[in-house]
């Protein structure tokens, strides 16, 4: 039976991973103030402010708003916030694909790094490839990065890939389901962090709904419609 990840687990206004974040800038900046007001070293003061301002980024960094995903169970929805980079078919060695349609999706530092699942579904396969850093919105990212990768089938059979693309500033992929659990549509599965690239690999006949320059919303942005069970495989 397929274990069911709780969708409640992963839903604080901010993200759990970057909790300690946000605590290590915040006794940073009270640490170096009250030095400042310690000593009455103006020029400490400035550093206390700085590390206050990165305290307040990271904890924008890390927002884990709530999204609705729209109705519709052929439609197939952005695993994260970002910018469009190309819609393109494809022959997936990589992970198994074959021939597909790959829509990759650029995540900047100011985007909402939460990623949600695009579709309901088990996860039937999941796969972690280390890498380089490079900067994510480079073609080449897509095969020598660091990457994480989830497939999941849903309930009649379709299958897909989603895959968690680390950056050059991006240093850690967090990635929560394993094999045989059960995500629904729009859940939070994984984040990564400081700017990185999610690439979705859908079945033959998907009729794709964004185009290149598009900004997505996780959870909320329907990327396309899959085809119904035998349509494929004309």
């Amino acid at each position: 039976m397929p274990r069911l990840m709780s969708p409640d687990q992963n839903n604080g206004p901010i993200a759990r991973e970057g909790i300690p974040f946000v605590l290590g800038a915040l006794l940073a900046a009270a640490g170096v103030g009250a030095l400042s007001m310690a000593l009455g070293v103006a020029a400490l003061s400035w550093v206390a402010l700085l590390l206050f301002g990165a305290t307040f980024f990271t904890l924008w960094f890390f927002r884990n708003p709530e999204r609705i995903a729209p109705d519709g169970e052929h439609l197939v929805i952005s695993p994260a916030d970002g910018r469009v980079l190309g819609v393109e078919e494809v022959d997936d060695q990589q992970w198994g694909a074959g021939k597909t349609v790959k829509v990759s999706i650029f995540m900047s530092v100011f985007d909402v790094h939460v990623n949600r699942s695009p579709v309901s579904g088990q996860v039937v396969g999941r796969r972690y490839v280390a890498g380089k850093f490079l900067v994510a919105s480079l073609d080449k990212a897509s095969d020598q990065n660091e990457r994480s990768g989830l497939t999941l089938v849903d309930d009649e059979g379709r299958r897909l890939t989603v895959v968690q693309i680390a950056g050059l500033v991006a240093r850690r992929i967090v990635t929560y389901p394993v094999e045989g659990d059960q995500l629904d549509r729009g859940q939070r599965y994984g984040l990564i962090r400081f700017g990185s690239r999610v690439e979705l690999y859908l079945p033959p006949g998907t009729q794709v709904r964004v185009a290149e320059g598009d900004r997505t919303r996780s959870g909320e942005t329907i990327i396309g419609e899959l085809p119904s069970p035998g349509d494929d495989d004309d």
